[in-house]
């Protein structure tokens, strides 16, 4: 499980030591500059975002309170990352960024799938001693499930700088078979680990191709001002349009008299029940309580007019 030391090569990984994406990276005589956007404090401020939101996506398959937290991201070629991951079972999971073209990239380590699938079938979180070649179909479902409930709140923490739509692809048990993913592509790597208590932690990825954040230099290369992006006028005014335009039923209950079970069974046509009421009368809005108001006419029609209104919390709406 998530706090049991682990046989794979995830947290050895972590102990290696890896260029930081920094301005400062010499890039020598006819070399490639594997980072064309400088500091990338931004991607790392939604890798941080991101990272919070995943409690809320293991806790439930654990069954426990993690700890989750995103590592410095790297950037390096998807030939070195594929050697720097030890040859064991390993998930890899295409993210389409909005285009088929555009895929980020998500990897888990086989452990810690079978762990997951393991727990969700009532066991207690534990993977076979020696780990199988390849994902039976129930591991491949498993994987595909992560996939659809990552993608969310990936998309959520992107949108301070774009809207992108993430889709779990077709997962891989190999990265040779990955389309659109060449070894001398230029990767930023962003690494999130996850630990129960004060275990051994797991640690999956997701790496975003260069190529495919290019069209968002601009915003990679600027600041967060906000968690989200700022809303469309036009649907923000056609939304309160719509608001304003719902409506409610308004009542008001002007007596409750109550009579015996006897006395009910004997009513007949012509019969009186005696009613009475105070000088002010709860007015309903559903079934909450707007105020209060006295009877009388307008127009000669029965109507009350609002003496008091009740003051609505914020804590009422959520």
């Amino acid at each position: 499980m998530v706090n049991d030391p682990s046989d794979t090569a995830a947290a050895d990984r972590r102990e290696r030591g890896r260029a930081r994406p920094t301005a400062a990276h010499a890039v020598g005589l006819g070399s490639q500059n594997l980072n064309p956007f400088g500091d990338l404090h931004t991607l790392q401020h939604l890798s941080a975002l991101f990272a919070r939101s995943m409690r809320g996506v293991f806790e439930p398959l654990l069954r426990r309170e993690i700890r989750v937290w995103a590592e410095p991201l790297v950037v390096q070629r998807f030939a070195d990352y594929r050697a720097e991951r030890a040859d064991v079972l390993t998930a890899w999971l295409p993210m389409m960024m909005g285009t088929p073209l555009g895929q980020a990239l998500v990897v888990l380590d086989g452990k810690f799938v079978l762990e997951l699938l393991d727990q969700f079938f009532g066991g207690t979180g534990e993977a076979p001693h020696v780990l199988p070649t390849e994902f039976s179909p129930a591991a491949e479902a498993m994987v595909a499930r992560l996939g659809a409930m990552i993608a969310g709140p990936l998309k959520s923490a992107w949108e301070p700088l774009a809207r992108i739509d993430f889709q779990p692809g077709r997962m891989e048990q190999t990265p040779a078979l990955l389309a659109n993913f060449d070894a001398e592509d230029a990767m930023v790597v962003t690494r999130f680990g996850i630990v129960a208590g004060h275990g051994k932690p797991t640690f999956f990825d997701i790496s975003y191709p260069v190529a495919a954040l290019k069209p968002h230099a601009p915003s990679l290369t600027g600041k967060v001002h906000g968690r989200t992006a700022e809303p469309d006028a036009a649907w923000r005014n056609g939304l309160t349009r719509a608001v304003m335009a719902v409506r409610f039923p308004v009542r008001s209950v002007l007596a409750e008299p109550m009579i015996p079970l006897a006395r009910l069974m004997e009513l007949k046509a012509g019969d009186i029940i005696p009613v009475s009421f105070g000088t002010e009368v709860p007015v309903m809005v559903g079934g909450d309580r707007l105020g209060t108001g006295t009877v009388g006419t307008s127009n000669g029609r029965a109507a009350i007019r609002l003496t008091t209104i009740e003051r609505i919390d914020e804590e009422d709406w959520r």
